[in-house]
């Protein structure tokens, strides 16, 4: 008999054991768009130290936390850079690839 494959155990610990791997987890949700990248933040968090560790660590209520990742939060830059840094994460910025780009970096 085949073995049940368990898809959320096997991503929370995939998530829970290569930091980089939830980097890139993230990286690819927020490509998809802004509702993905909050529920994937929130199983990010589940899988490192829970949610209520990680609102009590980034200094924010639990409840609100649950709120802010759900898949209708709408996060403050303030509230989500600590929760990010609790996970040991941060945000960076990057140039869209496009065709053509206007400006390089060098010529700021």
């Amino acid at each position: 008999m085949q073995k049940k494959l368990d898809y959320k155990a096997d991503l929370l610990d995939d998530l829970r054991n290569d930091i980089g791997y939830a980097a890139k987890y993230l990286s690819a949700a927020i490509a998809d768009s802004k509702d993905a990248f909050l529920v994937a933040l929130r199983d990010v968090a589940e899988a490192n130290k829970g949610i209520g560790k990680v609102a009590g660590e980034a200094g924010v209520n639990r409840e609100n936390l649950y709120r802010m990742l759900s898949e209708d939060g709408n996060p403050r830059l303030a509230s989500l850079i600590p929760v990010l840094s609790t996970l040991g994460l941060k945000i960076t910025v990057q140039p869209k690839k496009t065709a053509k780009s206007r400006r390089t970096a060098n010529s700021l």
